[in-house]
């Protein structure tokens, strides 16, 4: 009789019988069994099975021991109980090998932080960051998803963002600034009264997109910028002047690329939307925050955050009769400099019927319809996004039929596993996410006790299905993307206008605000061709680069005229409601040429674009602080410390900070031609 057993890392301990009873009752409870006699009986079958095997004075492992334990019930009959102790099997080896896995990539992280968001540093804070998020990860993949929703992530079908955060908070808010300046708020620590001075106004307003992102994982935005500063204005008891707003927004500004959140590892996502604001102080508030985008930071650097979005709109600021129209010209002058601002349509045919209400944030996220309240955007946000991998649909089908049989199947496992997710973060305490919600951010959060759970609340955002890899997919299906052939086009339209009408039909099912997303991938554009190459290989033009085309983009390496571009990606919009963008791609900035981009941006509007931006590099030398196009070293003083500014996912961040799938694309793209 054997005395010792063989644990998987090596070590030798000794042989208990009773582990061996309890794992057989405990799959047999799983079935229905409640008879440990019977798990006993079994176990003395097991050890009988491994003397006759020839382990009498030879010490067996775990995993020989539990070969056994699967022979033995199998042979007794008990097929349901080998069944159940074969997943309970499973499961542990997904647990230890998660760990094993976890501790790797600690090991990595520690070294240097994962570059999976471009807005994280290297610094200590970030590196812990990503330490947790490894952990929590790995926890809900093992421990909380069902099965299939944990494989369809694990193996690249579907991408379930910011999974680290997938029971602990929800994704985006647009904010209502005026509402929190006018009432006061606090930050747990005690009340901030409603600011008197326009510096405070602004300081305040930078406090609360900080605070909110440490209540969420995705971004924050205010939705009327402009107006809501204008509003808080009326109620100050002294009026300021243009010299005190412009410090006042030049202090927002500066606040934005240095008041870090999220436990010190990045600045917050922040979006500001403005422009159609028509009362004196509105257009003074939109005129100074433009003006310090133009002037830059302190050395004259651009800035990288807050995102703007310039809202179009006619009769407001489109035609030179617009009371509006001197903003947009300058807006137009300021985006040719510093990338800034991308430019939103109020008349587009989706948008125009709320009016100027629509509001996007720079990661292009979109949220208006509601089947439970009022449809504007403030108050409200994004719950939590899954993404498609299109391409490997294809892949697999190689056949335009089956592939939408299986992206049905497809989209309503993003479905459930969005429900899933919707029904944990539903049982969240109001007191869980205390600025968010206790500070009354979130539509209907004003009837929330502490101790309410939010389900009722996060009913108005939007659960989104997202995908990327739409031209690669073409390619697969048809040996051609939409920029290249008028019948991809065609497929493309009839793929993405098929998940927007499923989309809907999931949204009338459950009764919750499911939309259709134009991911802005990142991290995973990198991810997903990496794991398709290793099950396809090295196909061309799909398979054979470090990254995916983001979303419905033409591939960024095809060269094309910037309006053919625009015209076909704009066709794609309409069905995008839970967030879209089009971008060109300049070869250089285009300086005080302006009518070259007033000409996009108008062309923009003609072919139905919800939100879009002009792209081009800028390159700032550290030590002079030339800006231009900078190739090995500075034109004007030869240095090599030259920050490079792009835009990665509708957002700007500095090239170094670009992951190795970014930088790949960065490496491909091709300036578009007029």
């Amino acid at each position: 009789m054997f005395t010792e057993i063989r644990k998987r890392d090596g070590r030798i301990v000794p042989f208990n019988a009773e582990k061996i009873t309890d794992a057989i009752f405990k799959a047999a409870q799983a079935v229905g069994g409640e008879n440990r006699k019977i798990a006993e009986s079994l176990t003395n079958q097991v050890i009988k099975e491994l003397a006759k095997q020839g382990y009498n004075g030879v010490i067996p492992t775990v995993e020989e021991v539990q070969d056994i334990v699967e022979k033995v019930l199998i042979e007794n009959g008990h097929a349901r109980t080998a069944k159940a102790y074969i997943l309970y099997r499973d499961k542990r080896s997904r647990i230890r090998e998660g760990k094993s896995d976890l501790m790797d990539t600690v090991k990595e992280i520690l070294i240097e932080t994962s570059r999976e968001n471009a807005n994280i540093s290297n610094s200590p804070s970030a590196k812990m960051l990503q330490i947790a998020s490894a952990a929590s990860k790995r926890y809900y993949l093992t421990n909380l998803l069902p099965e299939e929703f944990s494989q369809a992530h694990i193996n690249g079908a579907i991408h379930i963002h910011d999974l680290d955060y997938y029971g602990k908070t929800i994704n985006c808010l647009q904010i209502d600034l005026y509402k929190l300046l006018s009432q006061g708020f606090n930050t747990g620590y005690g009340y901030i009264r409603p600011p008197k001075r326009i510096a405070s106004a602004a300081a305040q307003a930078a406090i609360i997109l900080q605070s909110n992102q440490n209540d969420m994982f995705g971004g924050q935005s205010f939705p009327h910028f402009d107006r809501a500063m204008a509003q808080i204005i009326a109620e100050m008891p002294q009026q300021p002047d243009e010299d005190e707003i412009f410090q006042a927004m030049e202090g927002l500004i500066y606040n934005l690329n240095t008041m870090h959140s999220r436990a010190g590892a990045q600045v917050p996502f922040s979006t500001l939307n403005l422009g159609t604001d028509t009362s004196k102080m509105g257009r003074a508030i939109t005129w100074a925050v433009l003006r310090a985008f133009e002037r830059g930071l302190g050395r004259g650097e651009s800035p990288i955050f807050p995102n703007l979005v310039f809202r179009l709109k006619k009769g407001v600021n489109f035609n030179p009769e617009d009371p509006n129209y001197d903003l947009f010209q300058y807006a137009m002058r300021v985006a040719a400099k510093r990338l800034n601002p991308t430019f939103s349509f109020m008349d587009a045919s989706f948008n125009a019927k709320y009016g100027d209400d629509v509001a996007y944030m720079g990661c292009r996220t979109r949220v208006i319809g509601n089947r439970h309240g009022e449809e504007v955007s403030a108050g409200r946000g994004n719950i939590a996004p899954v993404s498609l991998n299109l391409p490997r649909l294809a892949l697999q089908t190689r056949d335009v039929n089956l592939f939408f049989v299986e992206l049905d199947r497809l989209m309503r496992l993003a479905a459930r596993q969005l429900l899933h997710r919707f029904e944990i973060l539903g049982n969240l305490r109001a007191k869980d996410l205390p600025f968010l919600m206790g500070q009354k951010l979130y539509m209907g959060s004003e009837n929330l006790g502490p101790d309410d759970p939010i389900k009722e609340v996060i009913k108005n955002g939007t659960l989104s299905i997202g995908f990327i890899g739409l031209a690669e997919t073409l390619i697969a299906l048809l040996g051609k993307h939409h920029g290249e052939d008028k019948e991809a086009q065609e497929l493309g339209l009839k793929i993405i206008s098929h998940m927007s009408k499923r989309v809907k039909q999931f949204a009338e099912e459950f009764d919750l605000n499911f939309t259709l997303y134009a991911t802005p991938a990142e991290g995973l554009s990198g991810r997903f061709v990496k794991m398709d190459r290793e099950v396809f290989g090295i196909i061309p033009r799909i398979t054979d680069k470090e990254y995916y085309t983001n979303s419905v983009h033409i591939p960024v390496n095809y060269v094309m005229s910037l309006f053919d571009k625009l015209t076909i990606e704009a066709a794609y919009h309409q069905y995008l409601d839970a967030g879209h963008i089009a971008y060109v791609e300049l070869e250089s900035p285009p300086g005080e040429n302006y009518e070259a981009v007033e000409e996009i941006v108008r062309h923009m509007s003609e072919v139905d674009i919800g939100y879009g931006g002009i792209n081009y590099p800028i390159d700032e030398c550290r030590s002079c602080g030339f800006s231009g196009i900078v190739d090995d070293c500075c034109p004007n003083c030869g240095g090599f410390d030259v920050r490079r500014i792009r835009r990665i996912t509708g957002y700007l961040s500095t090239e170094e900070r670009f992951n190795n799938a970014k930088l790949a694309e960065l490496h491909d793209r091709r300036a578009h031609c007029r």
